[in-house]
């Protein structure tokens, strides 16, 4: 059964409570209320709710307070602030103090629904990396790491040699072995590993989706784009980007992503605001890129640029003792 978000919508005016109230009803979350900030704090501390929206203006506790207030509790709470456009200087020292974002009066249902949709997606990304950190401390010793065969225990040595750098890596293998395992285990060795790694299947996208995925959007950049979205870079700050299937892509977008991969700088599709994001790269395929690099399908400095730290793991008919605990894994 699919777990339902509850979320708790704190404002003093009831036409505003009601409203979103049944909005979020009818998206299918668990929703509860409170008309002032002291109630909602009585409440926090009785329920577990999974995220907050909380208008900037109220008699008695302001918004701000309680923020401060349930911070103070839960530095992990997740908190979006309702604002009058007027009170958008407020809202950003609330971000400052870690609000996740805030939305301006009146509100657009539409709007609101996404940000909580993305919020939540993000916090159980979150909560799944840190998971993920937990079952690796385990999985991550050489008898078990995704394998027993001699070839993967040469992987294992590579995998910590390489993960206390922050060298660009590419990992090399047939369908199925393990490569998507071996960059996870990258990561949760590296000095990035309390950060998420972010996953694309580069092979999966057309090009014009797959830019998209990469470096985000701005909202009206193109037919569909109702609302300005992150993209996978921006995403994967301070920790890894995993790019599966790296062959797949076309000249132009291994242009774009030879210029990310260099500056760490990049734009929204649609944008103009340069965007910092400060990432590791990982890579795998299954293809020959060098017979790429010949026929010209794949360039030679994106190649080499990726290419820096090479890991290639055997096929699985040549270490048949891997099968079942790879299969354990899928």
């Amino acid at each position: 059964m699919v777990k339902r978000e509850k979320i708790l919508i704190v404002d003093d005016e009831k036409i505003v409570r009601e409203s979103l109230y049944h909005w979020f009803e009818d998206d299918n979350y668990l929703v509860d209320t409170a008309e002032d900030g002291e109630t909602a704090l009585n409440k926090y501390g009785e329920e577990k709710y999974d995220l907050l929206l909380v208008d900037m203006k109220m008699p008695g506790m302001s918004g701000l307070d309680l923020l401060s207030k349930i911070k103070a509790i839960d530095k992990d709470a997740l908190i979006i602030l309702i604002t009058a456009f007027a009170s958008v200087p407020s809202a950003i020292t609330a971000l400052k103090n870690g609000a996740y974002d805030y939305v301006t009066k009146p509100v657009d249902p539409d709007e609101l629904s996404h940000l909580v949709k993305r919020a939540l997606e993000q916090r159980a990304l979150k909560i799944e990396n840190i998971q993920l950190k937990e079952n690796i401390d385990e999985i991550i010793k050489p008898d078990n790491l995704i394998g027993e065969s001699f070839q993967m225990k040469k992987i294992y040595e590579l995998v910590h040699t390489v993960a206390r750098t922050d060298t660009t890596v590419m990992i090399r293998g047939e369908s199925g072995t393990g490569k998507e395992l071996v960059a996870k285990a990258i990561h949760i060795n590296s000095n990035r590993k309390y950060f998420p790694i972010i996953t694309v299947n580069c092979g999966a996208l057309a090009e014009s989706l797959l830019e998209s995925e990469l470096f985000g959007h701005e909202k009206g950049s193109f037919t569909g784009a109702q609302f300005k979205r992150k993209g996978k870079f921006e995403m994967a700050d301070r920790g890894t980007i995993f790019l599966d299937e790296i062959g797949s892509i076309s000249l132009k977008m291994q242009i774009e992503l030879l210029r990310v991969v260099e500056t760490k700088q990049f734009n929204r599709v649609g944008g103009n605001e340069l965007i910092k994001s400060d990432f590791r790269v990982i890579t795998a395929t299954n293809e020959p890129l060098e017979e790429l690099v010949k026929a010209g399908k794949f360039r030679e400095d994106l190649y080499y640029r990726l290419n820096v730290f090479s890991i290639v793991i055997p096929p699985l008919r040549e270490r048949r003792p891997d099968i079942p605990l790879l299969a354990s894994f899928f």
